[in-house]
């Protein structure tokens, strides 16, 4: 079979998310990158969906059997439509749409030598093991990463074999360290003193480094890596320097980070001397014994051609004989087998769940990525997950319950059974967020059936819009959504996954202003709620932790400046007078150019930018300079340039310079879009362009006149200047309307590319080590770093525990919190902590307990309900609040608190805060205090029910 080459254009826009985890050099190798997938289940068809998403070059299916009504409940490609057809090839076609730059074919031989050779990975799913014995010999006779996954149930196995020199060339997720550097001294060895403020950089003795940007000792610049010695101090020896030029100022100090080489045995080998990912000696065995249930399981169909039957008792025993009769595992200490273990693995191995599928996929296709691309560790070399805690601990289900029943859920019904199949049919969840991780969620609410009958349901709320870049994440959306509501797409694409499941879109946020849509009537008839956002004020922490963040946010206020509130502000001139304008806001208008000549053509827009990189990068900080000289010395003594103040150095134009022309271009046709002048991106043409003579941008020379950008002010400026710039401003009004432009993170429309060079050329004026265009993109555009296998895995943890939510009670034993780090092979789940009991009196309570009073009929006054609250709860009111609104308090007056507690409770909170409560409204949600309480006590809230 012989496998065409793929194409080698990568869209950034589609791949943004995901270029900010894996980096430029592994998307090349993943888009060259051939892979063979053979098992087209529910698990294989996770796999086949990431790698797609994620842009490999081609994929090649295999299974050469047809679809059953079992595989339906995990594989998101199949419908009943397909039932005795090729799963690959009913697969394909689905696969094909999500990417368009993907080949996928389908492989309808077997799988030989031969067919091997045209494959950097091979991965096995839902596989017999002589089948895995088989391809494993060969891809490690030819160095072929090899993979093999599968789930039985809630277990799920992953073995990986990358060969015995694979090296990895990007072990970490972590960016190298960088550091600004303060001195380098002449000498054996050569002495480098780090900025103050970048002491906290924790290069460690034996890194190896190298440099960039040094002025003097420019022999460092891009250098061999050194390997480097941390003194006491923090200084660095960084080796000889003494026959190196003496050392001027400036540049960077940059860690280069270190290959590692792996070496994994063939699965003939490790599979009888397995090396396994492991928190803990505990984890350790419980791994051991489901290695071997998943060996006794491949021994029984062996044996008996199946697999065992939905909680047959009988089956279970035998793999639990089998399972005990096999061989010890070299290489570890004698230990028994846990029976009870391996007797439930087995009485659930016939089940195919679409969260175990989510999960295993996920992690099995982001270790092909590392065969690939050779970033991040790969396993070493067994990974075994187990959600056994999903089961019931009182009732097991029984083996007529678990039958198959001919429909797309048998797959699932034979671990939980006809009747919990029943219960989630009836659900109805309310999704919040139709991102990544939501249109992952809304999948497998679609295959599990949750809310997919009866008056069952689930409702989703987005204000979003699909976007290219969510393309390569968000699976539901296809390039010919862009631009629709994300909730209206992703209810559309879940209804075709199962005709069955009922899905509402709201597009809408969750504010004050839709609370008379999503009220208490909403949230009373829906029973739990999925929240798949992202935490906006969370994302700040992330975006303005990292390193000198400033010339980041001062390129984007002069954006917002420049090109939005200039605009609007003269299009409102004759609303607006000069005199209530701000020193700032005025300096801008200059900026712009009101008091010279309307820009007419391209060129007029090139002068103007021209000039605001001069005003920015060179004369500015040469009047800063003027005022501020570098040996300006305090009244104390101290120099004030001093950390963390930087004393600047002026640029020199350049238009060799890729960020000075860059920076020109940019402002130039932002410029000209909000004057509906014709712009250009032909960089060749403006260098030729800033050759000529250029003429002095008048506004500049005015401002710099008269020192604006330090002194000036309105009141300072004069009246017969003020009057000038007031008729210059009605000249403007009588050319067309400005168009304010509003910041997009878009490859596009210059927005970015103004951004990252105004950025990096503060940087450099100030010796702050610059960030380059995708990183000024990230933190600029609030962007999240994200992947696709990433998400799969978060929503099918979530899957996991929703099992447990809608099966009822269940104690606190039985729920998981999960963490997980695909690059570095870190998975923990562990049961969530209890919350705090508080005490009063006779009442106990905790976060998430209220204080439920009817409202009765008729309804009860304020002096009952005191009253109830007291002989119920043993509770004496001191305050009560609803809305931030005082109701009544102890401390008022005996006349006052008479004429409250007369009053119906409705009546009162109406006069209280003047709103009637609105149509519908079933519930008001007062806050207490009480005497005697101790300090920081919150009593629960109360729920006054109408």
């Amino acid at each position: 079979m012989n496998i065409p080459e793929p194409s080698m254009l990568l869209d950034e826009e589609i791949y943004s998310r995901q270029l900010y985890v894996l980096g430029p050099l592994a998307m090349e190798r993943i888009q060259k990158a051939k892979v063979l997938l053979s098992g087209l289940k529910g698990l294989g068809a996770e796999v086949a969906k990431n790698l797609v998403l994620m842009g490999i070059g081609s994929l090649t299916l295999h299974d050469p059997h047809p679809t059953c009504w079992s595989d339906l409940a995990a594989q998101v490609f199949l419908s009943e439509n397909d039932l005795e057809k090729n799963r690959a090839d009913a697969s394909q076609k689905h696969l094909a749409q999500l990417n368009e730059a993907v080949q996928v074919f389908v492989h309808t031989g077997d799988i030989t030598e031969d067919l091997l050779l045209n494959f950097q990975v091979v991965v096995l799913t839902a596989s017999k093991l002589e089948e895995q014995l088989k391809v494993g010999t060969l891809c490690h006779k030819h160095g072929i990463c090899f993979v093999v996954a599968d789930t039985r149930g809630l277990v799920g196995q992953l073995f990986c074999d990358f060969g015995e020199d694979f090296i990895v060339q990007d072990p970490t997720e972590s960016e190298p360290l960088t550091a600004a550097i303060q001195h380098i001294s002449q000498g054996s060895p050569g002495i480098l003193t780090l900025r103050r403020e970048d002491n906290r950089n924790s290069f460690c003795d034996g890194d190896l480094v190298t440099f960039s940007g040094i002025e003097g000792m420019v022999e460092l610049n891009g250098c061999s890596p050194r390997p480097i010695h941390v003194q006491e101090d923090g200084s660095l020896e960084i080796g000889d320097t003494t026959t190196f030029s003496r050392y001027l100022h400036g540049g960077i100090i940059i860690e280069v980070k270190r290959s590692k080489t792996v070496i994994h045995e063939p699965l003939n080998i490790a599979l009888h001397q397995p090396r396994m990912v492991a928190q803990n000696h505990q984890q350790a065995h419980r791994a051991h014994c489901l290695h071997q249930a998943f060996c006794a399981l491949h021994k029984f169909q062996q044996l008996h051609g199946r697999l065992p039957q939905p909680w047959d008792h009988a089956d279970a025993e035998i793999v639990v004989g089998l399972a005990q009769a096999l061989e010890p595992l070299k290489g570890r200490e004698e230990e028994p087998l846990d029976e009870a273990l391996l007797r439930t693995i087995a009485l659930s191995s016939a089940g195919d769940l679409s969260p175990m599928a989510a999960i295993l996929g996920a992690v099995a296709a982001q270790e092909v990525l590392k065969a690939i691309s050779r970033k991040f560790m790969p396993l070493d070399q067994w990974l075994y997950f187990d959600a056994l805690d999903c089961l019931p601990e009182d009732s097991l289900p029984n083996p007529e319950d678990c039958a198959p029943r001919g429909c797309r859920y048998d797959g699932q019904i034979a671990v939980f059974g006809a009747g919990f199949q029943k219960k989630l049919s009836l659900q109805h969840y309310f999704l919040v967020g139709t991102g990544a991780i939501g249109c992952e969620l809304l999948k497998d609410f679609a295959l599990v059936g949750l809310g997919a009958g009866g008056c069952g349901g689930v409702t989703v709320a987005d204000m979003d819009h699909v976007e290219r870049s969510n393309l390569s994440r968000q699976f539901l959306f296809r390039t010919h959504d862009v631009g629709r509501p994300k909730a209206e797409v992703a209810a559309e694409a879940a209804q075709k996954l199962n005709p069955d499941l009922r899905v509402t879109p709201f597009i809408r946020s969750l504010d004050p202003t839709t609370e008379h849509i999503f009220g208490d009537n909403f949230f009373s008839n829906i029973d739990g709620v999925v929240a798949a956002l992202d935490s906006f004020p969370a994302r700040e922490c992330l975006i303005w932790s990292s390193a000198s963040p400033l010339p980041r946010q001062w390129a984007r206020n002069e954006f917002e400046a420049l090109f939005q509130l200039s605009a609007k502000t003269i299009n409102q001139q004759a609303r607006t007078s000069l005199a209530d304008m701000d020193r700032q806001q005025i300096l801008t208008l200059l900026r712009l150019g009101v008091l010279g000549q309307h820009p007419q053509t391209w060129r007029d827009c090139v002068v103007w930018a021209l000039g605001q990189w001069q005003f920015c990068f060179h004369y500015g900080i040469i009047q800063l300079l003027k005022h501020f000289p570098p040996d300006k010395v305090l009244e104390d003594g101290t120099p004030f340039w001093s950390s963390p103040k930087q004393c600047p150095q002026p640029l020199e134009f350049d238009t060799n310079q890729d960020m000075h022309l860059l920076y020109v271009l940019a402002a130039a046709n932002l410029y000209a879009q909000m004057h509906g002048i014709p712009g250009s991106s032909d960089q060749t043409a403006l260098r030729e362009l800033l050759k000529l003579p250029q003429p002095d941008p008048q506004h500049l020379s005015l401002i710099f006149t008269n020192n604006l950008e330090l002194t000036w002010t309105s009141a300072e400026f004069g009246p017969e200047m003020l009057k000038k710039l007031q008729e210059a401003l009605e000249v403007w009004d009588k050319f067309p309307p400005l168009k304010p432009l509003m910041f997009e993170k878009d490859d596009s429309n210059f927005h970015m590319d103004f951004v990252t060079a105004a950025a990096s050329l503060r940087s450099q004026n100030y010796g702050i080590i610059p960030f380059n265009y995708s990183q000024s993109k990230r933190i600029v555009g609030q962007i999240i770093p994200a992947i696709a296998t990433t998400t799969a895995a978060v929503a099918g943890l979530v899957g996991l525990e929703l099992y447990k939510v809608v099966y009822g009670a269940r104690p606190l034993s039985a729920f998981r919190h999960s963490y997980l780090h695909l690059a570095e092979n870190n998975f923990m789940r562990w049961v969530p902590s209890a919350p705090a009991t508080q005490m009063f009196n006779c009442l106990k309570w905790t976060s998430w307990d209220r204080l439920k009073v009817p409202a009765g009929q008729p309804e009860r006054t304020l002096e009952s309900l005191l009253a109830h609250l007291q002989e119920q709860h043993g509770l004496r009111v001191r305050m009560l609040l609803y809305d931030q609104a005082l109701l009544y308090s102890a401390r008022w007056s005996s006349q006052k608190q008479a004429q409250c507690l007369s009053l119906r409770v409705t009546e009162l909170v109406q006069q209280v805060t003047g709103q009637v409560p609105e149509p519908g409204l079933q519930v008001l949600v007062l806050e207490l205090s009480c005497e005697g309480e101790e300090d920081e006590m919150a009593f629960p809230l109360l729920h006054y029910e109408l």
